[in-house]
């Protein structure tokens, strides 16, 4: 399909979910849909390690302990990202800072996960967790891991990692987290679940259009 046909049939799209969203009757059900559409979660299995992207945060970290208290994996290993130039600079100036890196190890050791790892290689952006991941499993010979995301992030996480990394040697399962503040049934409701929603949407149908057979 040519990019002008694959924009077309996103317009025709676009302008569908307009005339629907603005039929009050069926408004409710269209958001609801979009915001499922975001999501994945799926059916969890033992695996080798679970992984915690940075990004995940504190909602991660609770599942990812819920997790190793079930005895799915007993390695948790912390996704970083690179350095922001703001802290790159307190470094230099050899200023202390809060690195949320290491915060996050701190709170899943808090949660009672004793066996934490930081991954060495940061990933900066969805795009670059695959070739990290996929380094880092080769090296290390995982053969399953569990990646925790928020739910609004989710479905993109796994298009990304799927195309890198699923399949033999390394299997991934993606678990979204619980306590995400993100609530696919209503996320249109708050500013903030709105502009989740909405940039999440965006994102996952670029990714659509640059990788239409992920």
């Amino acid at each position: 399909m040519s990019l002008r046909s694959r924009w077309a049939r996103l317009l025709a799209v676009v302008v569908l979910a307009g005339v629907v969203a603005g039929i009050p009757a069926v408004r409710t059900s269209f958001l609801r849909a979009a915001g499922r559409a975001l999501v994945v979660d799926e059916p969890i299995a033992p695996a080798d390690v679970i992984v915690l992207p940075k990004w995940a945060g504190a909602a991660g970290a609770i599942d990812a302990s819920d997790l190793v208290r079930d005895r799915i994996a007993s390695l948790v290993a912390v996704l970083p990202e690179p350095p922001k130039p703001a802290e790159q600079e307190l470094v230099r100036r050899g200023v202390p800072y809060l690195d949320e890196n290491l915060d996050l190890i701190h709170l899943l050791h808090a949660l009672g996960v004793a066996n934490v790892e930081l991954i060495p290689e940061p990933a900066a952006g969805t795009e670059a967790e695959g070739p990290v991941l996929l380094a880092w499993c080769t090296r290390r010979q995982f053969r399953s891991i569990i990646v925790i995301s928020s739910p609004d992030h989710s479905r993109r996480v796994r298009r990304v990692l799927h195309r890198s990394l699923d399949g033999p040697p390394t299997k991934v399962t993606i678990r979204s987290a619980r306590y995400s503040a993100f609530a696919p049934e209503s996320w249109w409701i708050t500013r903030d679940g709105a502009r989740t929603g909405i940039l999440e949407l965006q994102k996952l149908l670029l990714d659509v259009l640059r990788h239409p057979i992920s």
